[in-house]
């Protein structure tokens, strides 16, 4: 494989750091006191469920999601800060890449009537496959730098 300044194993690398400082991004810009204290997230997240086109989706919140809020809340936030934390780091990062890419698959889903959600749920889900096919852990990991993969 031809690359030009990096490897290929390294361009596979840039793309993991910057699929985890996507993630890492989206944790930030989120309102916890808002998701934690006043549930705005999930709140949110029900009413599009519940005018969703697909009943799969309308019940399977509702039997999910909505008995729990709050945990729910803190599930969603603080996946995304450790898929950030582990693709940029490169810490367990299969099981990073492949959360990160069921969780894009749930919010394709549910936002599937939004079209600027669905781009970039779809683009961070092709990422991660990307990313896990190629093995992406190999350079500018702890997975490489300890062995582990």
């Amino acid at each position: 494989m031809d690359t030009i300044w990096l490897t290929g194993a390294q361009w596979l690398a840039v793309l993991r750091i910057g699929l985890g400082l996507w993630w890492l991004e989206s944790w930030r810009h989120k309102d916890k006191k808002g998701w934690f204290e006043r549930g705005t997230g999930i709140a949110w997240a029900a009413d599009v469920a519940a005018r969703h086109r697909w009943s799969a989706v309308r019940s399977g919140f509702q039997k999910v999601v909505a008995p729990r809020p709050r945990a729910m809340a803190y599930v969603v936030v603080y996946a995304e800060l450790a898929l950030g934390l582990g693709l940029v780091a490169g810490f367990l990062t299969p099981d990073a890449l492949v959360g990160g890419l069921l969780l894009n698959l749930l919010y394709f889903t549910l936002m599937i009537h939004d079209w600027a959600e669905q781009g970039q749920n779809a683009m961070m889900a092709l990422i991660s496959a990307v990313a896990l096919f190629a093995m992406a852990w190999q350079t500018w990991s702890l997975d490489s730098a300890l062995g582990w993969l």
